[in-house]
């Protein structure tokens, strides 16, 4: 019987009007396919699918889906599936043409946290693919005669670049999960590459945006300047742009795996971008030789009576694991004594969660190979019972608690000194269901905008170092997140999955946006699983970032504008936050198959495949 694909397919760059459905009798505006020959899965695979997987689960019912921020990247990903790829591969190969369509947000230069479950053994692994300083740095790699250097003089130079970890975690997560192979990840991206692609609206209007060009150097540094401003002029939107140093650095990756880029010529190339800056940096050869992807556990707390949802994210230097589980917790919390609540009872709540999740994770969240993180104890029930009790002070901001003194097993909070470090919105995020019902929901970044701006072999250095402490010390005491020889920053990228109490799939999310991806991560999740929303309302709803002493507001939205009016009517000093850019992009299993959805502030898409789509050989 011939199998087609049902394809939700939105115009190129926009997202769809509503929430991607899979299940659906027609589709609009689309083309049914008859999919290609796919490559046969590892026999051990299709061994453990014909058994009905190792736990005896019945088939996946819900198709396939990829929630990215560009159409191209996402059909890319798709064809993979279409393959009998796993949703690790199909990530590998969204990504590799992020890299080349979206390089303000993400690339080869960059890293990454990507969090994988696999539906057949039940087991939820971390690939950490986190920057590193490289060897030759200090606490004081951001002072100059002993004050901090401004930020823009830290992102600017060769100080701010870390270790990419990027390549790196392709090859870790494709050696633990693949079924494509290797090589055959990264054609999409090296065709686009090759033959050119549409500059899309966003990156057209940030290289023609004057005030970032003023603050990024891309149109006074050699490569990025030749390639972003060719004959001094912006790139403009549906300008054809090749790349062939990028689809030969891919090639070369693809044939000789990550030696390609962590070792020979190429290696050298990068720390010669970095060393021969007017700031150096001390980046070495060894330094990316010597590089290597963690693989801890997610970090993960049950939520609800009876652990009705159980949600997961990275652990540090992530931020993820502990704010998301934090705000979760505090915020039912703070609800559970409230008969019926309305909208302002449960705005007031997120809002407080927020900002004691925020203090909380600012003053204590750091790599724990340097520094003892108690991230366990952050979201210790009985510390969230303590935490939740905490009143409110909308007039100040919210100092962080005391878990060690909570839990009687000795004070933590004088240890360190709070860190305040303004993370920038230089990152995309990717969620991928396969047929199986495996997930892999990858954040990856190059910091700030264009990253460092240094352009070498057609990627972009990151900027990764300015999520270090500027200042190592506050009010005479250390600051857990200063800098460090080989130490890994703090990082709010929360790529997180959520399960219900038996141990089924729920929902996969995160976002870009800085130290802001923490309050955009946790508004999903309040969204559907609290309120009730499909995943295109629970995206579309206000932004809110209640970290420090103001509460941000996307004050833009109707909705967003009531909901200022209600937090300044309760004391609280309110900005408007609608030039911030989320990009969110989530999955949401519902009674009627998978639905997605992609921020409309961005460019992302969310495309389903039908489970009458499926593989043959997947059967």
């Amino acid at each position: 019987m011939l199998r087609l694909a049902l394809r939700l397919c939105p115009p190129r760059l926009r997202r769809p009007a509503g929430p991607a459905l899979i299940g659906l009798a027609a589709v609009w505006g689309c083309q049914a396919e008859a999919p290609p020959e796919p490559a046969p899965p590892p026999a051990e695979i299709a061994e453990l699918e014909e058994a009905g997987g190792a736990s005896g689960l019945d088939p996946w019912p819900h198709g396939a889906m990829i929630a990215a921020a560009d159409s191209r990247a996402v059909d890319a990903g798709l064809e993979i599936l279409r393959q009998g790829g796993h949703a690790v591969d199909a990530a590998i190969a969204v990504h590799a043409v992020l890299g080349l369509v979206e390089p303000q947000s993400s690339g080869l230069g960059g890293g990454a946290f990507l969090l994988v479950h696999e539906r057949a053994t039940g087991e939820t692994l971390v690939y950490d693919g986190r920057e590193r300083a490289p060897a030759a740095i200090g606490p004081d790699l951001f002072l100059e005669d002993g004050e901090p250097l401004g930020f823009l003089a830290a992102w600017q130079s060769g100080l701010s670049v870390g270790v990419p970890g990027q390549v790196a975690l392709y090859k870790a997560a494709h050696d633990g999960h693949g079924r494509t192979a290797w090589q055959d990840l990264f054609t999409a991206a090296i065709d686009l590459a090759e033959a050119g692609f549409e500059v899309s609206p966003r990156l057209a209007g940030f290289l023609a945006n004057e005030r970032l060009r003023g603050a990024l150097r891309l149109d006074d540094e050699g490569a990025a300047q030749a390639y972003f401003y060719p004959g001094g002029e912006p790139l403009g939107e549906g300008v054809l742009r090749d790349n062939r140093p990028y689809g030969e650095a891919l090639r070369e990756i693809a044939l000789a795996g990550p030696s390609a880029f962590y070792t020979g010529p190429r290696a050298e190339r990068i720390v010669a971008a970095v060393t021969s800056d007017a700031a150096p940096g001390g980046l070495a050869v060894s330094d990316l030789e010597a590089f290597t992807v963690k693989t801890p556990a997610p970090l993960c707390a049950d939520h609800r009576e009876g652990g009705a949802f159980r949600i997961c994210s990275a652990p540090p230097p992530s931020s993820g694991g502990v704010a998301q589980n934090a705000i979760f917790g505090i915020y039912q919390r703070r609800l559970a004594g409230v008969e019926a609540p309305d909208e302002a009872a449960r705005l007031l709540a997120w809002v407080e969660a927020q900002r004691l999740a925020y203090a909380d994770r600012d003053h204590y969240v750091a790599d724990p190979d340097f520094v003892p993180v108690p991230a366990e104890d952050l979201i210790d029930p009985a510390y969230l019972d303590a935490r939740a009790e905490t009143p409110a002070v909308p007039s100040g901001p919210a100092g962080p608690g005391d878990p060690g003194t909570v839990l009687a097993r000795g004070p933590l909070i004088d240890m360190w000194g709070r860190d305040t470090t303004a993370e920038t919105p230089g990152t995309t995020h990717i969620s991928v269901v396969d047929f199986e019902g495996n997930v892999a929901a990858m954040t990856a970044t190059v910091e700030a905008p264009f990253g460092n701006g240094v352009m070498v072999d057609g990627f972009l250095l990151n900027n990764q170092l300015t999520d270090f402490a500027r200042a190592p010390e506050l009010n005479g005491r250390p600051v857990a997140n200063a800098a460090a020889a080989r130490k890994r920053p703090r990082s709010s990228m929360s790529p997180t999955i959520v399960f219900d109490g038996d141990g089924a799939l729920v929902m996969v999310t995160g976002s870009p946006g800085g130290n802001s991806i923490v309050a955009y991560v946790s508004k999903t999740l309040v969204g559907v699983l609290d309120w009730g929303l499909s995943a295109q309302e629970a995206v579309d709803l206000p932004n809110v970032i209640a970290r420090g002493e103001r509460v941000g507001v996307e004050a833009s939205l109707e909705q967003g504008a009531r909901w200022a009016e209600i937090l300044r009517a309760e004391g609280y000093e309110v900005r408007d936050a609608s030039g911030e850019m989320s990009g969110l992009n989530i999955i949401v299993v519902g009674e009627d198959g998978l639905d997605g959805a992609a921020d409309p502030r961005r460019e992302g898409v969310a495309i389903g495949l039908a489970p009458e789509f499926r593989p043959p050989q997947a059967d």
